[in-house]
């Protein structure tokens, strides 16, 4: 199993980082964050990034390794991951991948989607389209044909944008579709992947209360420090959720409460994004909080068999 990456995966709020500590303390694991958001070192509460104390109980890779001003991609995370679970088993430890973003996942495990090559005129035509209307329009544009690429690229993010809208026309088939279509042959590392999950209800309540928690742990202020640094209101990593609204409210775009709601209901929509997402993948072990008494000791039970 040493050889093997151990993959803990499922939507926000599930309670993976407590079930992963706890198998790294059993199985002399260490824990490689697979997470798009805290791997930027000034987001912290927004983020619900480990707590120093639960970063002390089991070592964490990939976390506050990125400044928020840094361009980083989905090919830097990659390459971030690599050396760290290289490092990992050069110590004779075990890997224990942990997180909800699947794409990086995906990265990590399968490779990158590459997709078709680029078409000169059709991006020109793109380009030009930008000129005269506007990013936004071709993102609404986007958004009509692939909403899911549309939610993760910022409107003002053009390159994105073409190249979302390129991979479309030629081929007909949403990017954020070609981008899930896994290919196992093609797999990267050896590894076993269990998905937590619970009934929907419950998970929308404990995403609610963490909003709540990291509201009362100071998320607004972290917030304010941030832009009051001088990074960008459109930089990606201060266009996700937790920090988007919040900076809504503070530029007087709506009221605090409006704020607080449209947190709560794009976690909401991100936690759902991510079980579809993730569902899709046959090679994950799906396991429902509510009834299963040990996770725990059902996954090191399953992995000992490996």
């Amino acid at each position: 199993m040493k050889s093997s990456l151990l993959c803990l995966l499922g939507p926000t709020a599930v309670g993976k980082t407590e079930i992963a500590i706890q198998l790294a303390q059993h199985l002399n694991g260490e824990i490689v964050s697979v997470d798009s958001c805290q791997i930027y070192k000034q987001m912290d509460i927004g983020t619900a990034k480990p707590t120093p104390e639960e970063q002390e109980a089991a070592r964490h890779h990939l976390i506050d390794c990125v400044d928020i001003a840094q361009a980083f991609s989905v090919a830097d995370f990659q390459s971030l991951a690599d050396i760290a679970i290289a490092d990992i088993q050069n110590r004779g430890k075990l890997v224990i991948l942990v997180g909800g973003a699947g794409l990086y996942f995906r990265a990590i495990v399968d490779g990158l989607f590459e997709g078709p090559g680029a078409d000169a005129s059709l991006r020109k035509r793109l380009e030009a389209e930008a000129a005269q209307h506007g990013v936004e329009a071709l993102h609404d544009r986007l958004r009509t044909c692939d909403p899911e690429a549309a939610d993760r690229i910022h409107p003002n993010n053009l390159v994105r944008v073409i190249r979302a809208l390129e991979v479309y026309e030629l081929t007909g088939t949403p990017m954020s579709e070609l981008q899930q279509q896994w290919q196992p042959e093609n797999q990267r590392y050896p590894f076993i992947a269990f998905g937590l999950t619970m009934p929907r209800k419950l998970l929308y309540r404990r995403i609610e209360q963490r909003v709540d928690i990291m509201l009362t742990n100071g998320l607004i202020t972290e917030v304010e420090s941030l832009l009051a640094a001088g990074y960008s209101r459109d930089s990606n990593a201060l266009q996700s959720f937790g920090y988007k609204e919040l900076i809504a409210y503070l530029d007087g775009k709506c009221t605090y409460d409006e704020a607080v709601d449209r947190l709560k209901q794009n976690t909401r929509r991100f936690a759902k994004r991510q079980l579809t997402w993730f569902r899709k993948d046959k090679r994950i072990e799906w396991m429902d909080r509510e009834l299963t008494s040990d996770v725990v000791g059902y996954i090191m039970e399953m992995i000992a068999e490996v």
